[in-house]
Formats: structure tokens, sequence, C-alpha cells
């Protein structure tokens, strides 16, 4: 993928995978997120897999315990709904699987308020991990949400 692409034109490439997965908190009725994602994209007819290691199923669809048990992960793009410490982990899960396409929701990335552990500035070293690997043109993120501009991005494709 090409270094220069806009915020939009990497929502249409992630739109554009044939698989989806969506990592978070899922059974945490104080964070709804996302289950809130699982459902927009079953709302919209997409193969989505909930990546969860503490239930078997969610919105009636098996789950998978990690990015590597997906059936296809470098057919799959992944939206990350966790805290910003398991996000670096994700990212690096992601590039060993060759994941296509990576769309860190809103706090993901530790942008709505500096995450601290130990001294470290998880927002930092993200966007550190992220443009040192090479990632920089796979992965949405400082941006809005797929609740937000996913419906929008979806439909301007389906009018080209």
């Amino acid at each position: 993928m090409d270094q220069a692409l806009t915020i939009t034109g990497k929502q249409e490439v992630f739109l554009s995978s044939p698989k989806f997965a969506v990592v978070g908190e899922f059974t945490n009725p104080s964070r709804p997120w996302a289950t809130k994602v699982l459902q927009w994209y079953k709302s919209h007819n997409k193969s989505v897999t909930p990546v969860d290691s503490t239930t078997d199923e969610l919105e009636g669809i098996r789950t998978v315990r990690t990015l590597a048990d997906l059936p296809a992960p470098s057919e799959t793009s992944v939206s990350i709904i966790t805290s910003a410490k398991t996000t670096l982990k994700l990212l690096e899960e992601a590039k060993a699987l060759s994941v296509p396409a990576l769309w860190l929701q809103p706090g993901a990335a530790g942008e709505n308020h500096v995450q601290r552990e130990g001294g470290e500035n998880y927002k930092e070293k993200i966007k550190a991990y992220i443009e040192d690997n090479g990632m920089s043109s796979k992965v949405i993120f400082g941006g809005p949400c797929v609740l937000v501009q996913g419906s929008e991005i979806l439909d301007a494709k389906a009018q080209m």
C-alpha cells in the first residue's frame, strides 16, 4: 500500500477486505464499543469474527482467541478497541501475521488521554511502532470510528 494514502484512502482499503475481525472488551457493559462495532459489521453483511479469549460466542458468532486463530489473517481487516498497552501487542501480532489493514478505534492508541505505565507514553510508542515497521499505510488511527464514517465510505464505494 502507498505511504501517501489519505485517511479516507486507508478507510476505503480497510473496508475492501473480504473478512473483518473485532478485538475488544465485549463483556464489559461500561465499555460497549467493541460490541457496537461488531454489530455494525453484521448490519452491513460483512464477514466478521470477534476476537475474545473469554467466551466462545458473541452476538451469535463464534469467537477466536487471538488474531493467529483467524481462518485467514492475511485477508482480514481488524478493528481494535482495546487499551493502548494491548493495542501495541496487537500491532506486533498483526505485523507477524501480515494483516492487511487495521483501524484503531478512538482511544485504542491512547489519543484521548496519555496512557502511562512505568512512565511510558503509549500513544508515542504506538505511533513509533507503526512508523518504524512500515505500517503507516495499513493503520488508521487518531481519527474517527468506523461507526461514524464506515457507512458513508461504503455508500460512496457503492456509487462508483
